[in-house]
């Protein structure tokens, strides 16, 4: 299973994301505000831009796993081996506030304060995880794949 996230649009502490599930759009990811980081740097590299539960995650693309949270007391799908962070989960939450660097997937986004919100997280939620939780249980692998392609000024993406 191929999971992919297509950054679009920086808000002052807020990145919005793109969807897409196996080449089909699901919806829209916000998390905490893209620093440029990339898979590529060094654990110090990283840890000198990174600002703590306030930074998303570096682009590339990270094995999905499950594991059960205990502040949600619920399976999440978890991001694993993401360098300089820990226990990146994607879960149902609707702005950068309700995320310390974790992915909170919606059916559409809105814009508000400078900053951007994903929403109906938990009807966009719910489909993924089952879906994810398909695969894994299949012994299928699950692949996120995170990029930044931002819009310029006129509204037209960066590729």
């Amino acid at each position: 299973m191929e999971i992919l996230q297509k950054r679009v649009k920086r808000g002052k502490n807020s990145t919005l994301s793109i969807l897409y599930v196996n080449g089909k759009k699901h919806g829209f990811v916000v998390e905490d505000k893209d620093r440029d980081l990339h898979s590529g740097m060094t654990l110090a590299e990283l840890i000198a831009i990174k600002v703590h539960s306030e930074t998303a995650i570096p682009t590339g693309r990270y094995q999905v796993g499950k594991r059960y949270s205990p502040k949600f007391k619920r399976w999440l799908p978890w991001l694993l081996d993401v360098l300089g962070f820990q226990f990146i989960y994607c879960h149902p939450g609707n702005w950068i506030k309700d995320t310390q660097g974790c992915l909170l997937p919606g059916l559409s986004w809105g814009y508000e304060s400078g900053e951007y919100c994903v929403r109906q997280s938990r009807a966009c939620f719910e489909p993924l995880w089952k879906e994810i939780e398909a695969a894994l249980g299949a012994g299928e692998e699950v692949w996120w794949t995170i990029v930044a392609v931002y819009e310029d000024g006129a509204g037209r993406l960066l590729v």
